[in-house]
């Protein structure tokens, strides 16, 4: 299978990315799919845009496979959402190397701490917990994960190359 093609998202499709978004987080299984659920996307998407995020989608021909939401200034990969359909093919793999090119040195992240699925697939590609707190938003319990390029050490000289 060849993966999707990774781009920038365009304002015409934001209301197929706010689909995307709902459907991948209603099969963690912590919400409901309802109409109100999908305007708060809808509308939440070009407010998180206008506050700098830097927004891409994963194309399957035409159809939204994923949607990726990075702050590049903080280094937070704040949303990865693979729909239901495009799961367990390495297409979140393929979006996590993606996001380690936009961010090569550090990345944070925060994930539902009931989305044990997410989380522990998150330790396997090398996140290290940091520490828990509450959504002030959701009220959901967060887990804060960071990431950190290996800086490799010259054995004789003791200094980074």
């Amino acid at each position: 299978m060849t993966l999707p093609i990774i781009r920038p998202a365009r304002a015409d499709e934001l209301d197929a990315i706010a689909r995307a978004w709902m459907d991948s987080w209603v099969s963690t299984g912590l919400s409901q799919a309802s109409e109100g659920l999908l305007n708060d996307l809808r509308a939440r998407l070009p407010r998180e845009i206008a506050g700098g995020w830097s927004l891409f989608v994963a194309d399957d021909h035409g159809t939204i496979a994923a949607m990726l939401a990075l702050h590049l200034p903080t280094f937070l990969l704040d949303q990865l959402m693979v729909v239901p359909t495009h799961q367990g093919q390495g297409l979140g793999r393929h979006l996590l190397a993606f996001t380690r090119q936009q961010m090569p040195d550090e990345i944070w992240l925060k994930c539902v701490r009931e989305n044990e699925k997410a989380w522990r697939w998150y330790e396997r590609e090398g996140f290290v917990f940091e520490k828990g707190a509450p959504n002030p938003v959701t009220g959901f319990m967060m887990k804060h994960y960071r990431w950190k390029r290996a800086k490799f050490v010259h054995a004789k000289e003791g200094t980074a190359p």
